[in-house]
């Protein structure tokens, strides 16, 4: 099963990608979130939607979605979390990057998987908006990675893509610096579907690319595949589980094998393309992170009520 978050008449609305028709989930849910706390109980995204009584007649097709800008995040988890030093390629350009470079070739090594908090909710953005770019970091790049979902019982559900945005530099100078260089405005991406478990055969043997453009033409362009990784997801997903709380619907980032070459940085302005053929394409643009609109209610930090911030959905 294939799932995505279209607007449909100003409505958000958890849709079942059926071949190119769009089959909204009974019950008006706006995303996989949405879906899985309502039904936390059911053992995967088929048993859900058949428990919300199944779904209702198309609303159009996902192509023209696509090409209209109306996909949303598909899912929007209160907690994103991450893993770090999971692929050889991320081993050796963190090393290359810090100062006390053998604890990433420690933790790779190890039993025990790096983990952290990516993002909170309202940091999560998705296919079209603006990913952030800090005002005091010089080495930017994108993280594209293979996101799990779970449900409230650690249960990996489903797939989607993910763009964990890191300021290198900054975790480079000092480890401790992880959350600054990893958590800020719109530094998480997901999309543009969620591909249930039961879908998607061999997750462990998936292709993943990363192409970056840079006005009009194609700056940086990687491959990776999952087969790659160094673990497991389930080794992945009992250490996060242990001793902690899921809300239904965690996300869990699975780390990166695609790192751009050490002269490369993000610009505002550049496009993201992140994509797998069973996921499809994520695509985001770079912006400074403080010129993004922050959820509505927040603050601005350092210009507030400035009513000249950008809208993110620019693409």
């Amino acid at each position: 099963m294939r799932l995505a978050s279209v607007t449909v008449q100003g409505t958000d609305l958890l849709c079942v990608v059926a071949d190119d028709d769009l089959l909204p989930v009974v019950g008006r849910f706006a995303d996989v979130s949405s879906l899985l706390t309502a039904f936390r109980d059911e053992p995967s995204l088929e048993a859900a939607v058949h428990a919300a009584g199944g779904t209702e007649r198309s609303v159009g097709s996902w192509h023209d979605a696509l090409e209209g800008r109306n996909v949303r995040t598909p899912v929007r988890p209160a907690e994103v979390w991450a893993a770090g030093v999971t692929y050889a390629r991320s081993r050796d350009a963190r090393m290359a990057e810090a100062r006390d470079e053998d604890i990433y070739e420690r933790v790779y090594d190890a039993e025990r998987p790096e983990l952290f908090l990516k993002a909170t909710g309202p940091r999560i953005v998705g296919p079209g908006d603006d990913v952030g770019l800090r005002s005091d970091s010089s080495w930017q790049v994108p993280e594209p990675e293979l996101a799990l979902v779970l449900d409230a019982r650690a249960r990996i559900i489903g797939f989607t893509l993910g763009n964990d945005m890191s300021s290198r530099d900054i975790e480079g100078e000092n480890p401790l610096y992880l959350p600054q260089a990893k958590i800020y405005a719109a530094s998480c991406a997901l999309g543009p579907l969620v591909v249930s478990a039961e879908e998607l055969s061999d997750p462990q043997d998936l292709p993943i690319q990363l192409v970056i453009e840079r006005a009009g033409h194609v700056a940086v362009s990687e491959k990776t595949s999952t087969a790659q990784l160094a673990t497991t997801f389930d080794r992945l997903v009992a250490y996060l589980s242990l001793d902690n709380w899921l809300p239904p619907a965690t996300v869990l980032f699975t780390g990166t094998g695609v790192v751009p070459q050490e002269n490369f940085s993000l610009a505002a302005g550049d496009v993201i393309r992140i994509s797998s053929p069973a996921i499809g394409e994520l695509v985001t643009v770079c912006a400074a992170a403080a010129d993004l609109a922050p959820p509505s209610g927040w603050v601005p930090s350092g210009a507030a009520g400035d009513p000249g911030r950008r809208n993110r959905r620019l693409i």
